[in-house]
């Protein structure tokens, strides 16, 4: 079958563009491939699931234009679509002295991108927040919330089938070739030959790359895994909403942070990890191709020569529940090893260029019938509706 535009990857990003695509142009036929079983089973579905106000990121860059405005589409979606979620408000907290300046950056910067109501809050003004952190000063942003990612997407899915858009599942692309006028993509399942190919495949859009491109891309996505303890029912009342720690500015991480759940829960973590396979979600899990393509990249390698300290830590933490608590108490002292039960873990996919640079925005990436989003890390969901304004433009720009 010949569709009008191809997408390439059944999480959060992809949906939300074929939605995008479906509501400019209801005339254009449009499929969404997935790999998997069912929609959303990687990065969205395994989202801490906070709503992210755009208090971090750079002014005028692509994370911060896109998470205010995915931001306001996002609560109107809800709305509108009946998808429960809840505004907590967060906190960020600096517990040693030399995090207040940039507790006073991040300040800066959150009004720079527009955030109202955000305000410094002393020590003391912390407890009432929350009672049982402690710090020298703190930010308070009144916007962040939190939801179900997987129930976002699939309501995005829904609305997308709804405009006549089609979904198929278990189709793992294997190659990719230019024909005539055409692209034609080689399924687990079938041959589809598209006008217009658009690559939202997440751990794997650099592969989707190469194979459309026929060369390695100049960046490589590195997996690293995140993984979460949960606090004990008897023990979720340390927690009102959120908490987060002052992040390091130079590592794309936010740290150690605690998260009530939109399920029911309060989350503890991540850490940050490199995983041995793309979507290596347990500690052992290992693919040597996956591994080995990851590990001779000369961009990773300049990354771990200069990150090997915090990296080093980073892994102490996974192995070690004493070390992961030690990190959790200096935001919660009150908190024990024996508050803490296994969590969940997910795969951030982070694209890493070849001279050691970790990618800290969106990448979106243009061919003559492809458009690639090659980075998407965290707030993509939160800005995944304004990511497919962006691609739609880009792809009916293409279309004539």
């Amino acid at each position: 079958m010949l569709y009008d535009i191809t997408i390439i990857g059944g999480g959060i990003v992809g949906l939300a563009t074929g939605l995008k695509i479906k509501t400019q142009r209801p005339d254009l036929s449009v499929v969404i491939l997935e790999k998997e079983t069912a929609l959303s089973r990687h990065q969205t579905g395994n989202n801490s699931g906070v709503i992210h106000s755009g208090l971090y990121y750079k002014p005028g860059s692509l994370k911060a234009k896109n998470c205010i405005d995915g931001y306001r589409q996002l609560l109107d979606f809800c709305e509108t679509h009946s998808v429960p979620y809840e505004i907590t408000g967060k906190v960020v907290v600096a517990t040693d002295k030399a995090q207040l300046p940039q507790l006073k950056f991040l300040m800066e910067r959150g009004l720079a991108n527009g955030l109202t109501g955000i305000r410094s809050i002393s020590s003391e003004e912390l407890k009432e927040f929350e009672p049982y952190c402690q710090g020298l000063g703190a930010l308070h942003v009144p916007q962040t919330g939190i939801v179900d990612y997987t129930a976002v997407a699939l309501a995005y899915a829904a609305a997308f089938q709804g405009l006549g858009g089609d979904v198929a599942t278990s189709h793992k692309v294997l190659d990719i070739k230019t024909v005539k006028d055409s692209i034609l993509i080689s399924t687990s399942q079938k041959e589809i030959r598209s006008r217009v190919l658009v690559n939202c495949a997440g751990l794997y859009a650099d592969k989707i790359a190469e194979l459309h491109e026929g060369k390695s891309p100049d960046i490589r996505i590195i997996p690293f895994r995140g993984e979460y303890f949960k606090i004990k029912k008897e023990r979720e009342y340390l927690v009102k909403n959120l908490i987060y720690p002052v992040p390091d500015p130079n590592f794309p991480f936010l740290g150690v942070h605690f998260t009530r759940m939109m399920k029911g829960g309060v989350e503890a973590g991540p850490n940050a990890v490199m995983a041995f396979k793309k979507e290596g979600y347990k500690k052992f899990d290992f693919n040597l191709k996956e591994f080995y393509e990851a590990v001779t990249w000369p961009g990773l390698q300049k990354v771990a020569a200069k990150y090997w300290k915090t990296g080093l830590g980073e892994y102490q933490r996974s192995f070690s529940k004493k070390a992961f608590t030690k990190a959790l108490q200096a935001l919660l002292p009150d908190i024990q090893e024996s508050d803490l039960e296994a969590g969940g873990a997910g795969v951030r996919a982070q694209a890493c260029d070849r001279d050691g640079g970790l990618l800290d925005d969106f990448a979106i990436r243009e061919t003559a019938r492809a458009v690639h989003v090659i980075n998407a890390p965290s707030p993509a969901a939160t800005s995944a509706l304004s990511i497919g304004d962006k691609v739609c433009s880009l792809v009916l720009s293409k279309m004539g």
